[in-house]
């Protein structure tokens, strides 16, 4: 169903109280989808080229979503929320998934995972600013802690400076944080399934030549992990795990989403043992765990 709206003032879903308990498990759904994304990502470099790994991921969640779109016969977003959609498909589409695959040719899935581990940090200061609001001086105290034992533990690692791989994760995660911040906004106006499937077809006319670009470039080297892993990215990552996300955001708000989110790089440090083999440093867990209070400090902060 369509909810019509103003360009200025959107009318909200109204959410009830059983439906926030629903939104709970879905956005915690999305959260352990999101968690073996870095891993994912990690087997499909085995076969694909990081060019090539992204466009056809996108590719294929945009065929997955458009399909979705057009058995259910959902009519065109509002002209008011496609800039909105635009802002989501250039951060979660395109930027994060680029970005962290050009990180995870050079970093470990365990040292992304505590970088990215910033995440809920980024996205409740960009909501912030993106609603309006004032976050409190025990926030920001914990806001910047976070991220400073984020930037001790990956200078330490790299040994004494940041690295081209830090650079990509640290970019990702803005752009990350913008797109689910605008489509957490957008999943309150529109049901949050079509916010990412929108998205994702927004970009299938850049992401079909992209693909074909890349694959005459890249070499492919099929194997039962780099399939598997295009297939998680693309359709456990990229559709169902931010489906049911921005679903779960919408019904509970982005702060207590970002809450759910920080269990996200301790999960993905427990994966990349399993899957990868990685042996992790005593300085992973530890910083992934400094940085799970001080986000939890901030969410307390913001009430």
């Amino acid at each position: 169903m369509r909810v019509e709206s103003s360009a200025t003032a959107p009318t909200r879903i109204a959410v009830p109280a059983p439906a926030k308990t629903f939104g709970t498990v879905q956005a915690a759904l999305g959260v352990a989808a999101f968690s073996l994304t870095f891993p994912a990502t990690a087997w499909g470099l085995e076969g694909f080229g990081p060019w090539s790994l992204v466009a056809v991921r996108s590719v294929l969640a945009a065929l997955v979503a458009g399909g979705c779109l057009l058995a259910l016969r959902v009519p065109l977003p509002s002209r008011p929320h496609w800039p909105g959609l635009a802002v989501v498909a250039a951060g979660v589409v395109v930027g994060f998934p680029l970005l962290t695959t050009l990180a995870l040719r050079t970093s470990t899935t365990a040292h992304a995972a505590v970088v990215v581990g910033l995440l809920p940090l980024t996205t409740a200061l960009l909501s912030a600013l993106r609603m309006g609001t004032r976050p409190s001086r025990t926030f920001w105290t914990a806001a910047l802690a976070g991220a400073a034992a984020v930037v001790a533990f990956t200078v330490q690692q790299s040994g004494g400076a940041l690295t081209v791989a830090d650079l990509y994760l640290f970019a990702a995660l803005l752009v990350c944080a913008a797109g689910y911040t605008e489509g957490g906004r957008l999943a309150g106006v529109m049901p949050g399934w079509q916010v990412i499937a929108w998205a994702l077809v927004l970009c299938l006319p850049f992401g079909v030549p992209a693909a074909v670009l890349a694959l005459s470039y890249e070499p492919v080297h099929l194997t039962a992990h780099s399939v598997a892993g295009l297939l998680w990215v693309a359709a456990g990552s990229q559709f169902v795990g931010l489906v049911v996300w921005y679903r779960g955001m919408a019904a509970i708000g982005i702060p207590k989403a970002s809450q759910l989110q920080l269990a996200q790089p301790l999960l993905t440090l427990v994966w990349s043992v399993l899957l990868l083999g990685e042996h992790l440093t005593v300085a992973a867990p530890l910083t992934a765990a400094a940085v799970l209070v001080c986000i939890a400090v901030t969410q307390r902060a913001r009430g």
